[in-house]
């Protein structure tokens, strides 16, 4: 099969008009081609790409659409998460969770990196259709509790463990939530299990999570308080949360900070530092849902990091659609060109979830996926899957 369409992005940039890409009938590269003549080309209107990649979501949560308003602000917002874990049936959940897999699917999206605290998810990576890593997460802020939630979450892995596909990747690592909801010994449990694993965190996405670390003061304290765990044992760092937690972990493990609402230029320069390998994960749509705030999108361009993009949960956002992220960004932030734009959302997706060496850019013996983004001026660009 040989596709072109008048812009062509490989996952790293754009390639020269006339470019035509040849794949076989499993949706293999076969060929990129600057031009072929006496040839059945199939063409579209504007632009090819490889699928995207989205390395955050919580599927788990997708029974909780628009259940919470927006513009609470985090604190608020998660401490009327676990209320509405509890009122739906187990088929109610179910349903939407499917609902949400069809959504990522219909919006272009081949990967998932997917937030999860229990088994729920196991029977949707069996479909086979997304490739998935599963990041179990770990919730604790006592130590003295902390081998019986990191069990809890290695039993999830191993359930998770034992899954396989001869279609998709599957694959998973223990994480911690975030730094207001993990103590330094589920940390340091987690960093024991696999050194080397990937982590994913749920980073700076409040104000209130910088001071908390810094002081102890501020609304982290209400939300430790109603959940009824005492935080006498904790002491301040006098420094950001980033550039706390971060030294309870190997360097070794690539890691993929979440949100960054609040991140600066000086908590990245430091996890740069700190690890081999850092990713930023912007989720743009979640958080003007939530905190109705953006990070600072330059830091990270000037720092020259390898950004990717999120949707987050149906609980924190109207949709899964990467591109209404990319939309956002460009929205807020004009100087961002698309070429750019694309790349977070295919090949710096797939490189974040390790699957890069198969999905995230058009080149020979890929399967990436191949999708077409209707002309970007238009009121409302959509995304239709070609492979």
């Amino acid at each position: 099969m040989l596709l072109t369409a008048p812009l062509i992005h490989n996952g790293y940039q754009f390639l020269p008009e006339g470019s035509v890409v040849e794949v076989n009938e499993t949706g293999v590269v076969v060929a990129i081609h600057d031009g072929l003549e006496n040839k059945e080309v199939i063409s579209y209107e504007g632009i090819l790409c490889p699928g995207f990649v989205n390395v955050h979501c919580h599927l788990e949560l997708s029974h909780m659409k628009g259940m919470i308003p927006e513009h609470t602000g985090l604190i608020p917002f998660l401490q009327k998460v676990p209320s509405y874990r509890e009122t739906f049936s187990e088929e109610q959940k179910k349903i939407a969770r499917d609902q949400a897999y069809a959504e990522l699917i219909r919006n272009g999206i081949v990967a998932v990196g997917d937030i999860t605290n229990t088994t729920d998810t196991m029977d949707l990576r069996q479909v086979g259709q997304l490739h998935v890593h599963s990041f179990i997460e770990t919730i604790g802020f006592t130590d003295a509790f902390a081998q019986q939630r990191f069990d809890a979450a290695l039993a999830v892995y191993e359930g998770f463990a034992a899954q396989h596909s001869d279609t998709v990747l599957l694959q998973q690592s223990i994480v911690p939530h975030a730094p207001y909801s993990v103590s330094r010994k589920v940390f340091e449990l987690i960093n024991e299990h696999q050194p080397r694993s990937i982590i994913s965190i749920h980073n700076q996405e409040s104000l209130a999570e910088n001071e908390f670390y810094f002081s102890k003061q501020g609304p982290v304290n209400d939300l430790l308080g109603g959940f009824g765990i005492d935080t006498a044992f904790f002491q301040p760092f006098a420094t950001t949360s980033l550039q706390t937690y971060t030294n309870w972990l190997s360097g070794s493990h690539p890691c993929i900070f979440i949100h960054n609402t609040y991140t600066q230029k000086e908590d990245i320069a430091f996890a740069v530092n700190r690890f081999e390998k850092t990713f930023w994960c912007l989720c743009p749509n979640a958080n003007l849902y939530i905190e109705n705030e953006l990070p600072d999108v330059k830091v990270f361009l000037d720092r020259g990091v390898t950004v990717c993009i999120g949707t987050d949960s149906l609980a924190s956002n109207h949709e899964l659609s990467i591109l209404s992220e990319l939309l956002t960004l460009k929205k807020h932030f004009d100087f961002l060109e698309w070429d750019t734009l694309l790349q977070w959302a295919t090949f710096n997706g797939a490189k974040a979830l390790e699957m890069d060496h198969l999905i995230g850019s058009v080149e020979t013996g890929k399967r990436p996926g191949i999708i077409n983004i209707s002309y970007l001026e238009a009121s409302q660009p959509r995304v239709q899957t070609i492979i």
